[in-house]
């Protein structure tokens, strides 16, 4: 009679071919919901900032040195204004990583002012975040 022992070690080793490749694909399945939780975390950040900005923006009525002020920006104009962040979120000092930039829109309604506000990954050169916030202008009268 033959022995059953090569079947058994060519089975075993069928078995262990197996379980390997599952164990690669669950380890490729962790490291890609990393990433995906990772960017999700970074989209929330971005779209948090960017209704912080709206918000600092339609509680000054426009007023862009004003919401500045409130925003801690790094750069701002009449109509413009930039905050820079570090890797970490917190503002840039020497390296950038993330920039939230607001900009004034021509609007065709008289009373009512309009800006862009939006979020960029400057490292990877995208634009994360993006909306468009109102307010309430005065308007002269005419005549």
């Amino acid at each position: 009679m033959r022995s059953k022992a090569p079947l058994a070690m060519m089975e075993q080793m069928v078995m262990l071919l197996v379980f390997a490749l599952a164990a690669a694909l669950c380890l490729q399945a962790f490291v890609k919901s990393d990433q995906l939780s990772q960017q999700g975390e970074v989209r929330d950040r971005a779209v948090t900032l960017c209704q912080n900005a709206a918000e600092a923006i339609r509680a000054t009525g426009g007023d862009f040195p004003k919401a500045a002020k409130l925003l801690e920006a790094t750069q701002h104009e009449r109509d413009a204004l930039t905050v820079e962040y570090q890797e970490d979120w917190t503002p840039a000092g020497e390296s950038m990583r993330y920039t939230l930039g607001v900009s004034r829109i021509e609007s065709d309604l008289p009373g009512l002012g309009k800006a862009a506000v939006w979020l960029r990954d400057e490292q990877g050169e995208a634009e994360l975040f993006r909306l468009e916030v109102a307010w309430q202008e005065e308007v002269q009268p005419r005549g």
